[in-house]
C-alpha cells in the first residue's frame, strides 16, 4: 500500500479531550499485526504527544477497526472512562455507520436490504456469504441505495445493520457487485495504490463523556472517480 498516515499528513475530522476522529488512508492499519506495519494508532499517539507536547505514555483505545485498504472516519478513545462507553455504544449498536462503495456493476435494484449468512476463513482472511444459515455462519445485514450512474461506475451508500468481517465486501460481491479496486472479492483489476473504493463516510454516536450526539463525515480520497461525485 503506498499511502499511509503520517504524522505531517493525518487528516482529523474532530478532537476534543477524551475523543479523536480521523479520516484513515487506504494504507493505514489501524492496530498493530503481524505485518509489523506502524499502526495508525501509534501515528495518532505520536501526533497527541507532539500537538499537546506530552512528555509521557500517551493513551489511546481502539474502539471499532476499518479494513486496511478500506478510507474513512474511524474514533479512538483519549481516556479510559470514554474508552469504555464507546465499547458498550458499539457493542449494543448504539452507532450509526454509512458507508460509499463505487461498484463496477449496476446493482439489480436501485435500493435494498441485504441479509446474507458469512462465514470466515482465517487462513484465507476472507468471508463467504450463503444465502441461509450454515455452520459456523453469522447473519450480516445492510441497506444500500443508489446514489449516482457514472459512465463506468455506480456510487453505493450503505447503511450497516450488523459489524461483520468484510460485511459490506462479501454482500456486494455476493450480489455480483465487486468495489473497485477489491481483487479478494472479485474486482477485475487492483487500483494502483492498493486500496479499494470503500469509504466509512459517516459515524453518528452519542459523546460518550458530554452525552450530546456528534456526527462525523469524512471526505473521500482525491482520485478521478471520487472527484466526480459529490463531497
Amino acid at each position: 500500500m503506498k499511502q499511509h498516515s503520517t504524522i505531517e499528513n493525518l487528516e482529523v475530522i474532530y478532537e476534543d479531550n477524551h475523543i479523536i476522529a480521523i479520516n484513515k488512508k487506504a494504507g493505514d492499519i489501524v492496530q498493530g499485526d503481524q505485518t509489523g506495519d506502524e499502526p495508525l494508532s501509534e501515528v495518532v499517539k505520536k501526533y497527541i504527544a507532539k500537538k499537546y507536547n506530552k512528555p509521557g505514555a500517551v493513551f489511546l483505545g481502539v474502539v471499532h477497526r476499518l479494513d486496511r485498504p478500506t478510507t474513512g472516519v474511524i474514533i479512538f478513545a483519549r481516556t479510559t472512562k470514554a474508552l469504555t462507553r464507546l465499547n458498550k455504544a458499539f457493542a449494543e449498536k448504539n452507532t450509526s455507520k454509512t458507508y460509499w462503495a463505487m461498484i463496477s456493476e449496476k446493482p439489480p435494484k436501485d435500493q435494498d436490504t441485504l441479509i446474507h449468512y458469512l462465514v470466515r476463513n482465517q487462513k484465507q482472511n476472507k468471508s463467504y456469504a450463503h444465502p441461509k444459515e450454515v455452520t459456523d455462519s453469522k447473519k450480516a445485514s445492510l441497506s444500500y441505495k443508489l446514489l449516482q450512474k457514472l459512465d463506468n461506475f455506480s456510487l453505493l451508500e450503505i447503511d450497516l445493520h450488523t459489524g461483520r468481517h468484510h460485511q459490506i465486501r462479501a454482500q456486494l460481491n455476493k450480489i455480483g457487485c465487486s468495489i473497485k479496486g477489491d481483487l479478494k472479492y472479485g474486482a477485475k483489476r487492483s487500483n494502483p495504490n492498493g486500496g479499494i473504493h470503500l469509504h466509512a463516510r459517516k459515524l453518528t454516536l452519542m459523546h460518550p463523556v458530554k452525552k450530546e450526539p456528534l456526527t462525523f463525515i469524512a471526505p473521500p480520497p482525491k482520485d478521478s472517480l471520487w472527484d466526480v461525485v459529490s463531497k
